[in-house]
């Protein structure tokens, strides 16, 4: 008798447990009314759902019998019929309990989306899916919130710029750093003038549609009004037409700006090849040829860089260099007596030429750079402060604010 009632004892506590486990396992009443809207002030990312939560979305209720919303999305042509459900639908986010929103920022543009919305339970249970009548697009609205702190950053570096010109053109002194290789440009002059020599300038091997072919220019023309003055020659190869014609017109008026417009030979500017290596090849065979005393290399440069280099460094010229290339500036580092480096490269012109214009836009743009480094230097600090906390508190409330609304790069 005893293992009789032993045995019903047994038997009626797994029927209580599976009668638990069914109940824990069982699925939520679904959430209703589900409704998908395009998000307001974007560029077409992203869509905003809402829906009524579930009844058994209790507050007050424990244990709770939900504990998040899966959002399901499937892609589909406009005008589709309303999917079923099936493998199509893919769970792009959750939303927890008590959320009856969501924004989904990985549209595209112009798609159609069909979404669902499911109700989790604690034990994993599922509700039926709360769906979307219609499909929704997202659109392209004509102004992005989520641009708005670079738009206002944008306006106040181009507000630092105007009032940095306004400054240079009043006669307020401006202080430049010196740049040591371009106050060296009349020694180099002057050194093949001593010996006899021309002077060769490489104005790189990009096209006039460069930035640093232009800026290489920029510095022929003080290469160039330096040896009109010293009665000295420069010799340019060109690698692109466009580039001989643009170095001929600015080796000519230098030449008129220093007084001596008979001294310009337009022969002196020519053109070689279109072809890198072609182009290094004959460079570096005038080179050994002629021994120029003084070489310049401005503009664009890659790996021919090492070959005009350290051939200008075996017939003993001084050389000066500027690039933007960081590939190429450890070559010219390496094998040239002085070189100019990405940025100063690009702040020649206003520094050759004092134009109050160009000194004031010098000045703001460095105002901008610090600007970012404050802001890079406040991220820093933020992330570090959140990092003591245990959950990070405001400090990582901060970060998160300006990496995601004020850098953008939520």
């Amino acid at each position: 008798m005893s293992s009789a009632n032993g045995v019903c004892r047994t038997l009626l506590g797994a029927a209580v447990w599976l009668a638990g486990a069914v109940a824990l396992a069982a699925g939520p009443a679904p959430p209703a009314e589900l409704h998908v809207v395009d998000h307001p002030n974007d560029a077409g990312t992203a869509l905003d759902l809402r829906w009524q939560l579930s009844p058994d979305d209790q507050p007050d209720v424990t244990p709770r019998k939900v504990l998040r919303y899966d959002i399901l999305r499937q892609a589909a042509a406009p005008g589709a019929p309303v999917p079923a459900n099936g493998p199509a639908f893919q769970v792009i986010g959750e939303a927890t309990y008590g959320a009856a929103k969501f924004t989904d920022p990985n549209c595209v543009r112009g798609t159609a989306y069909w979404y669902q919305v499911v109700a989790v339970a604690p034990g994993g249970g599922r509700s039926l899916a709360a769906a979307s009548t219609a499909p929704a697009v997202p659109v392209m609205q004509l102004f992005d919130a989520t641009r708005l702190w670079f738009g206002l950053l944008l306006g106040v570096v181009c507000l630092l710029i105007l009032a940095c010109i306004a400054r240079a053109r009043s006669g307020r002194p401006m202080r430049m750093r010196r740049i040591a290789g371009l106050e060296a440009v009349d020694e180099a002059v002057g050194r093949a003038t001593e010996m006899g020599r021309t002077c060769l300038f490489v104005p790189g091997v990009q096209d006039i549609n460069d930035m640093m072919t232009v800026a290489g220019l920029t510095v022929l023309a003080r290469v160039a009004q330096t040896a009109a003055e010293y009665d000295s020659r420069v010799e340019v190869p060109t690698s692109r037409s466009l580039v001989m014609t643009a170095a001929r017109e600015t080796m000519q008026a230098a030449y008129a700006a220093a007084g001596r417009p008979e001294a310009y030979r337009e022969d002196s500017v020519y053109y070689l090849t279109d072809e890198q290596f072609g182009y290094a090849a004959g460079v570096t065979g005038q080179m050994v040829r002629e021994r120029p005393a003084a070489c310049f290399y401005f503009g664009a440069f890659y790996a021919e860089s090492l070959y005009l280099a350290e051939t200008g460094n075996l017939i003993g010229a001084i050389q000066i260099a500027g690039t933007a290339e960081s590939s190429q500036l450890p070559f010219f580092v390496a094998a040239c007596d002085y070189t100019l480096i990405g940025e100063e490269f690009f702040a020649a012109s206003a520094y050759l030429s004092g134009e109050p214009q160009q000194l004031g836009t010098l000045l703001g743009q460095d105002l901008g750079k610090l600007l970012g480094a404050a802001l890079i230097v406040a991220g820093s600090v933020l992330a570090t402060l959140g990092q003591l906390g245990p959950d990070g508190g405001s400090a990582a409330a901060g970060l998160r604010y300006l990496m995601n609304s004020i850098l953008g790069s939520g």
